[in-house]
């Protein structure tokens, strides 16, 4: 029957080829240039003894049979028809019978199959100016640590915990660590980019630090940022993400986790069958806790056609980690609140950006991640405006809709005013206050200036100060009293602010009620900072208010000497490396004077104008 078939289907070739020959197309060529070539005249040659002459070759006719073969353009490098030549085997390749045991991945090692690379020559990178904005985007210079001391960048990366007191800070921070940046000369690109990301993990910046791994070619990756790729997916619960790197790795890895996703990338691949055996093996031989074991079956039986229910139990579990809450969030389930009450806010950042995440969940958590300066106030709003149009929200996140949508538009100030305020109270907490600031920062720079409400300029101030509303705050100036908390935010805020007299700080310090005295001494080194107090009459101030300017550590020599050479870049990781804590109160005036100082001085003046502002806001 075989050979039937492929007489008929030779029969078939035949007939074709002979009416596509008689149906040949006409030729398009000008008239003329579908002849043959004349043949070149020949030069007399001299006579030599005969020789055996080959055979003329005709040119061939531009409406040539179809039959006549097809026209294949020849590789570069071959000849057509050359031989291949001898195959040469892997050496102790293993017999048939192992090979058809192995997995597919196992079976590309053998053979050497694997490949290097899985971007096209001409569309891959080169691993300079590896990030995600560009210094005409707003990044900061590409070239500011290529001569740096390796060592010190480094320590300024890996010693950063990723918690700072400073919402304008962190803004910062993340600003270099996502900017476009050469790795300074002495230290290997993948390792640089591998800090940065990691540090933006620990900022609770998951979303940035994949992208900053995905700017990077997988063939380029080195062991730290395959920890630091791999780390990312999870916080944002992005598995998959991680199967090109496991494609061109494989094995490269044996740890639990790492051959979990192997068996996940499986069940996306189409080996749905192979996947849940696998993940039955690591579950029986205890890889990983029951429940991570669960929840990765769920996850990877939703790409096969298994059709197998997972229960999920919590009933035994007493904690949270990054793969079972990133897990939890990918197949649509959420941890138990008992669970979420005590956990660290790392898990408030990553469901605060986490898409599949529901609006009630969403919110609850941009309490914590816009304090921190994960959230921006437009993002704030735009996540109220739609819970505001969801009609099945909750009565709890419809009613904080309803009271910011009055604080915009309501027609009596004080009715704006009042939702205003009630936002502010409803926070319950120091952090939760400013995040309810963040939020109202538009709606406080619509507010009418009035002398009537000059008592409620300074939270009105601070809120327009959260999103760097500077021109729409400094409209108060005419109308708050010198000394008093508003009228410091204005002189720290200006762009364009003069001297500050010594009187008008002394008052500003008999009305301080906050413990030692921290806002004066935080507004006096902002503005000392800034430029905008005498040097005699800082050291003066400082000195009465008990503390010193001329103390120097190694770190504020780094950033003095950062700032001297005009290095913002490398200003902004040490400003983000002295701004650690969880707290203002961990913050000194010392510091804050070198972090401020250094910012204006570089042209990052803005930034520093902010951070100054939100030190005395929110000592």
């Amino acid at each position: 029957m075989r050979a039937r078939h492929v007489l008929l289907g030779a029969a078939l070739a035949a007939t074709s080829v002979w009416a596509i020959a008689q149906d040949a197309p006409e030729s398009l060529l000008p008239p003329g240039f579908d002849k043959p070539a004349r043949p070149a005249r020949a030069p007399a040659a001299a006579v030599q003894p005969a020789a055996p002459s080959p055979a003329p070759v005709s040119a061939p006719s531009a409406a040539a049979p179809a039959g006549a073969g097809p026209v294949v353009q020849a590789i570069p490098g071959t000849m057509p028809g050359e031989p291949a030549g001898p195959v040469t085997l892997p050496k102790n390749l293993p017999s048939l019978d192992v090979l058809a045991g192995m997995t597919p991945d196992e079976l590309d090692a053998a053979l050497n199959l694997r490949p290097r690379d899985d971007i096209p020559p001409a569309a891959r990178r080169a691993m300079q100016r590896v990030g995600l904005i560009d210094e005409g985007e707003g990044g900061l210079p590409f070239w500011n640590l290529g001569r740096q001391d390796a060592t010190l960048v480094r320590a300024a990366l890996a010693g950063n915990s990723g918690q700072m007191v400073s919402r304008w800070g962190h803004i910062l921070l993340r600003r270099a660590l996502a900017s476009r940046l050469d790795a300074p000369a002495a230290m290997d690109p993948a390792d640089f980019a591998a800090l940065r990301a990691a540090l933006l993990l620990r900022m609770g910046e998951g979303p940035a630090a994949r992208a900053l791994v995905q700017d990077v070619d997988t063939a380029n990756f080195n062991p730290a940022l395959t920890q630091a790729a791999l780390d990312a997916y999870i916080a944002t619960a992005d598995f998959t993400g991680i199967c090109p790197v496991i494609a061109l790795q494989g094995s490269a890895r044996k740890d639990k986790p790492w051959q979990v996703l192997q068996a996940i990338c499986d069940a996306f691949a189409g080996e749905g069958s192979r996947s849940m055996a696998s993940l039955d093996r690591l579950t029986y031989y205890g890889a990983m806790p029951r429940i991570d074991m669960l929840l990765a079956q769920k996850y990877a039986g939703a790409a096969g056609k298994a059709r197998r229910a997972v229960n999920i139990e919590w009933d035994k579990v007493s904690d949270l980690t990054p793969w079972r809450y990133g897990m939890t969030m990918a197949v649509g389930l959420q941890p138990p609140a008992a669970l979420m009450k005590d956990a660290a806010p790392a898990y408030a950042f990553a469901a605060a950006t986490a898409p599949m995440a529901s609006l009630g969940t969403r919110a609850a958590a941009a309490e914590t991640a816009a304090a921190a300066g994960i959230l921006s106030s437009a993002a704030l709003v735009d996540l109220y405006g739609q819970i505001y149009d969801e009609e099945e929200s909750s009565e709890e996140w419809a009613v904080r809709a309803t009271k910011l949508r009055d604080a915009y538009v309501a027609a009596d100030p004080a009715d704006r005013l009042a939702a205003l305020k009630s936002l502010w109270d409803g926070g319950g907490d120091a952090q939760r206050g400013y995040s309810r600031q963040v939020l109202t920062a538009y709606a406080a720079a619509r507010f009418p200036v009035s002398k009537n409400y000059a008592a409620d300029a300074p939270a009105l101030i601070a809120a327009m100060l959260t999103a760097g509303l500077d021109a729409n705050a400094l409209r108060w100036s005419g109308v708050v009293d010198k000394g008093s908390e508003a009228w410091a935010l204005l002189a720290l805020a200006a762009p364009n602010g003069g001297t500050v007299d010594r009187g008008t700080l002394v008052d500003f310090h008999d009305d301080d009620n906050s413990a030692n005295a921290r806002k004066t001494r935080l507004l006096v080194a902002g503005l000392a900072g800034l430029g905008r107090l005498p040097v005699s009459t800082a050291n003066e101030l400082a000195q009465q208010y008990g503390f010193r300017f001329d103390h120097q550590s190694r770190w504020a020599q780094m950033i003095d000497k950062a700032a001297e050479y005009d290095n913002p870049t490398l200003v902004a990781l040490l400003a983000g490396l002295g701004m650690q804590g969880d707290g203002w109160d961990k913050m000194t005036a010392r510091n804050l004077y070198h972090i401020v100082a250094a910012l204006n001085r570089v042209g990052l003046s803005a930034e520093a104008r902010m951070i100054a502002a939100e030190a005395v806001a929110r000592a």
